[in-house]
């Protein structure tokens, strides 16, 4: 034994079998998380669509999607879905081959600028353009009404174009953000080569650049187009008030009409089984454009890809950049925080016509909204802390250890992002309502649920990203100086993947603090969010505390992508 212990042998022995029983139990923790939190739910849809008890029945399916109302809600989401992806994906685009193809100035600050409609939540940009071009009450148009005599509006921001419109305004950086990244890396010999034969700028373009940033492209516009399928609060803020319904604002008038009764649910369930059809579709033919090509543009971080001179274009290109920022960012934050500031809505927007009451009412004397702060921020770090650890786990299953069925762990734990989040809160409901005898609707804890399993493929994909950078020597060094597996993953691997598991952490905790279309159908009486409740206070029309808590959510919004941004540049550095 002696003789073991000295050569080692015995110790490495001892340290496969427990590095072999700690990878198991890894791997069975991840996949019953997964199982309880993702699959569970998601069998729970398809369970309360077709069957009653345990018997088949199709008719409550066919009733629902058969439904005249119900046809129009799936048209008007495709409509607009396809008009938001196919105008944003364009707008994208060029912006991006503006940015990080062209001799434009102030190209890092522009790139900066064309990011903050992302971080801006899309309903809250619903509520501006309402205040903005509501046909008679918007600002815009009773300006343009006084000014021309006109007793028709400019534009009415409450219709299907109106919602299309604003879902472009805060969707297109999808694109912005992927392609203008490939651009930047791209190997630039082929457009060399394509330019050295003549070929011209238009040329080489169309036929050279853009085929090779497909994937960034096409990645982009598949995020808008489930983004706008999947989104709840700007066709609920613009469309109610016409009747114009989408697939998941109609799944939240149904269940509300029947006062969350279980035959509502189950009606709800069926029109989300006819939303994850859609999305599904959409993915299938991402994959099929994507499968058609060969896309290797990168060859190393040293490639510099050629910048086209603007010439005299280079200032008027300027001005448009600038005047779409000004349309799209700074016009809808004046509104939110100038109307936020009224003593009443409607008042002209003059100084006099100013307080600060409503931002003092919505922060210190309103119990609702200090509660649906309070539960955001509760549920925000704990669902983040929570992400974190479970993504963190989950990545290193999959990245480090060799076990069977770790692919599967990565879908299912991808599978709630790549699913509208109204149909996640629907799948949470059937089975955290008491069907497996524990009864969480209502409560706070219900939501902290949906929101880990929503946003556990954020922190898994900041912390894979972290693993893959570690080598496996660093780890096998350390047991070789007597460490145990344990103290291998704590202190080695852990340490040197910190920087990332804190990306993740703010990476989840900021949309939580912003989220609405989970929370809208699982909130309870005591368990309102940020969002919820700044829908819910516009909806009841109170204009300027709705527009005051919004300004709030704004700053509390910015100051946590500039802490996200100040650690990532940090990790970089």
């Amino acid at each position: 034994m002696k003789l073991l212990l000295r050569t080692g042998v015995g110790t490495n022995q001892w340290g496969n079998n427990s590095l072999f029983n700690l990878n198991s139990l890894l791997m069975i923790l991840c996949v019953l998380i997964l199982f309880v939190t993702v699959a569970m739910p998601m069998t729970m849809i398809i369970y309360g669509t077709f069957f009653y008890g345990f018997k088949l029945e199709w008719k409550i399916f066919l009733d629902v999607v058969l439904d005249p109302a119900n046809i129009t809600s799936m048209w008007n989401t495709i409509i607009i879905a396809f008009w938001v992806t196919t105008i944003g994906t364009v707008i994208g685009l060029f912006y991006a081959w503006l940015i990080g193809r062209s001799d434009i100035p102030f190209k890092g600050f522009m790139k900066t600028l064309f990011i903050i409609p992302y971080m801006f939540p899309p309903f809250i940009g619903a509520m501006a353009w309402g205040l903005l071009l509501a046909p008679q009450s918007g600002y815009l148009n009773k300006l343009y009404m006084s000014a021309t005599g006109a007793l028709e509006p400019l534009l009415n921001i409450n219709s299907i174009w109106g919602i299309i419109f604003v879902e472009i305004c805060y969707y297109f950086p999808f694109v912005f953000i992927q392609v203008v990244s490939a651009l930047e890396r791209m190997d630039p010999t082929l457009e060399e080569s394509a330019r050295i034969a003549g070929a011209n700028q238009f040329y080489v373009i169309r036929r050279i650049t853009l085929p090779l940033v497909l994937p960034a492209i096409a990645s982009g516009a598949m995020l808008i187009l489930i983004s706008s399928l999947s989104h709840f609060g700007v066709p609920a803020i613009l469309g109610f008030s016409q009747n114009i319904f989408t697939l998941p604002t109609k799944i939240y008038e149904l269940i509300n009409r029947s006062s969350g009764s279980f035959e509502g649910i189950r009606q709800g369930a069926a029109l989300s089984v006819l939303l994850v059809i859609v999305v599904v579709a959409a993915l299938w033919l991402q994959r099929k454009i994507l499968k058609s090509g060969h896309y290797d543009i990168i060859r190393g971080k040293s490639m510099r890809p050629m910048v086209i001179q603007l010439r005299s274009f280079k200032i008027p290109l300027l001005g448009l950049c600038l005047g779409t920022l000004l349309f799209i960012v700074v016009a809808p934050l004046f509104i939110i925080f100038a109307v936020g500031m009224l003593k009443a809505y409607g008042l002209p927007l003059s100084l006099e016509n100013m307080t600060l009451r409503n931002f003092e009412y919505v922060l210190f004397h309103s119990q609702m909204v200090r509660d649906a702060i309070g539960n955001s921020f509760v549920l925000a770090i704990m669902a983040a802390i929570i992400s974190m650890f479970v993504g963190t786990m989950i990545a290193y299953v999959v990245v480090k250890v060799d076990v069977k069925g770790k692919s599967l762990l990565e879908i299912l734990s991808l599978l709630p992002y790549s699913v509208p989040g109204i149909v996640l809160a629907i799948g949470v409901i059937l089975m955290w309502s008491g069907a497996f005898y524990i009864n969480l609707y209502n409560t706070i804890w219900i939501i902290l649920i949906a929101y880990i399993a929503r946003y556990v493929a954020f922190a898994m994909k900041s912390s894979s990203a972290s693993l893959q950078q570690v080598h496996s020597s660093l780890e096998e060094a350390s047991r070789s100086c007597g460490a145990t597996y344990t103290e291998s993953l704590i202190d080695i691997t852990l340490p040197l993947i910190r920087p990332g598991m804190i990306a993740g952490f703010f990476l989840i905790f900021l949309p939580v603090m912003r989220e609405l279309t989970t929370s809208v159908l699982l909130y309870g009486p005591f368990s309102r969010t940020l969002g919820v409740a700044i829908y819910s206070i516009n909806s009841e029309g109170n204009t300027v505390q709705a527009a005051a808590l919004s300004g709030v959510a704004i700053i509390i919004i910015m100051l946590g992508e500039l802490t996200l941004r100040f650690i990532t540049r940090e990790r970089k550095g």
